[in-house]
């Protein structure tokens, strides 16, 4: 008998076997209901590996009586397409073609252009899954004709009776009493990141190498976590993955939440993705803590230093301390307003001469004038003069607003005192 993997043996035969997916799938869910009603849309499937896309793909062809046909974009071709495509009308098809594209992602434009035809007069039904953000990775117009669901990780409590059923499913295989240790379940359930598929995986793999005493599998807590050990871990550095956690490292950071900082930190940094973790934390100094807190820019700047010269693992103790440091203190976006809001005005082409007395005289050409009238500021008490910087066409154009925080209000009021009140 051929072997056949548990993570397929113990697929669902209904949606009421689908494991997660409640928002979608539970009694009132809108993607049950589509099914039910037989009257199945062209359909996008987004979300992580071992979420039920590929199964509930497969119930969709069962309730439909459509040929199912598979495409995985990672190998297949336009000619692939058109094999397809080819038995349309035909007898290989007489309700028509349920195709399911996994990972459209990875099919170029003109790839996915080539379903546009066939999905519009409906005689194939699409039912495209991707890991990726479909909005950045499938075509706007075959999107436009398509629903996308979001299929999200499963939660641990969800994945428990799968593991239960797959573990009776391998002892009746195995022919032999299981034995389970307390906490092997939950273990499993816990570290598989929110895939069913590791969950399966995890189980098969423990229960054939488990030891048997006297006709009983003994499987430990100890060889469930070295099974499980890195399985949570989501991320792809090309991916969507990267710039998320990216995104909620800085998010957390600025939101002076130190708890949520490290364990963002952590994940980039059991990833291996130190590179990435050193210049967002560098970006998150400059951006986020900003003129609050100046001297963040060059601490940060030594932590990232010590951890690269480090490496991991060692580098999570500088890199720990920076993170910590900046999500705890005061923060203000003050200056990089301000230079947004120059930058936009340049770019929109509000620029306009220098004032003649900021120009470099030294370069001045023969016949040229040669007296600016530049009011040198070290000549003047307090080393500030009153003059004009800006062209005169953005003239009182105010950029930069003192924050609220200690640092800058120090500052304006030190300014207030030279300048007056009006400055």
């Amino acid at each position: 008998m051929a072997y056949r993997p548990l993570a397929d043996e113990i697929r669902p035969t209904s949606l009421d076997e689908v494991v997660g997916q409640r928002h979608i799938l539970g009694p009132d869910g809108l993607l049950r209901r589509i099914i039910e009603s037989g009257n199945i849309p062209n359909l996008v499937f987004y979300g992580p590996s071992g979420t039920g896309k590929t199964t509930v793909a497969n119930l969709i062809a069962a309730r439909t009586n459509r040929t199912l046909r598979r495409i995985n974009a990672t190998t297949g071709s336009l000619s692939d397409v058109k094999d397809v495509l080819s038995d349309v009308g035909t007898m290989l098809a007489p309700n028509g073609i349920l195709l399911y594209l996994d990972e459209i992602q990875y099919f170029n434009k003109k790839q996915q252009q080539s379903l546009l035809e066939v999905i519009e007069k409906g005689d194939v039904t699409l039912i495209a899954s991707t890991t990726e953000n479909p909005y950045f990775y499938v075509y706007n117009a075959v999107l436009s004709r398509s629903t996308v669901f979001e299929f999200k990780p499963v939660e641990p409590a969800d994945i428990l009776p799968a593991i239960d059923r797959g573990m009776a499913i391998m002892a009746d295989r195995l022919g032999a009493e299981l034995s389970c240790e307390d906490g092997v379940r939950e273990s499993i359930a816990s570290a598989c990141g929110g895939d069913v598929r590791k969950a399966m995986n995890a189980v098969e793999l423990l229960m054939n190498t488990a030891r048997r005493e006297n006709g009983v599998l003994r499987v430990t807590l100890s060889d469930a976590q070295v099974v499980a050990q890195r399985s949570a871990m989501r991320y792809d550095r090309e991916g969507e993955d990267h710039y998320d956690i990216l995104s909620a490292l800085q998010k957390s950071i600025r939101g002076s939440d130190p708890d949520a900082a490290c364990h963002y930190l952590a994940r980039l940094l059991e990833a291996g993705d130190l590179i990435s973790a050193c210049r967002r934390l560098m970006v998150i100094a400059c951006e986020d803590i900003g003129l609050a807190y100046p001297q963040i820019i060059p601490i940060v700047k030594a932590c990232v230093d010590a951890a690269n010269m480090l490496g991991l693992p060692e580098a999570r103790i500088p890199l720990g301390d920076a993170a910590v440091l900046m999500a705890t203190s005061p923060k203000s976006n003050s200056a990089h307003i301000a230079f947004d809001a120059a930058l936009a005005d340049v770019r929109a082409g509000k620029t306009g001469d220098y004032p003649r007395h900021l120009q470099n005289k030294h370069a001045d050409s023969a016949g040229m004038e040669r007296e600016q009238g530049y009011l040198y500021p070290h000549d003047f008490p307090h080393h500030w003069v009153r003059q004009q910087y800006l062209p005169d066409r953005l003239l009182g154009t105010r950029y930069y607003t003192y924050a609220e925080n200690k640092a800058e209000q120090a500052a304006r009021r030190y300014w207030e005192e030279i300048k007056g009140p009006d400055f």
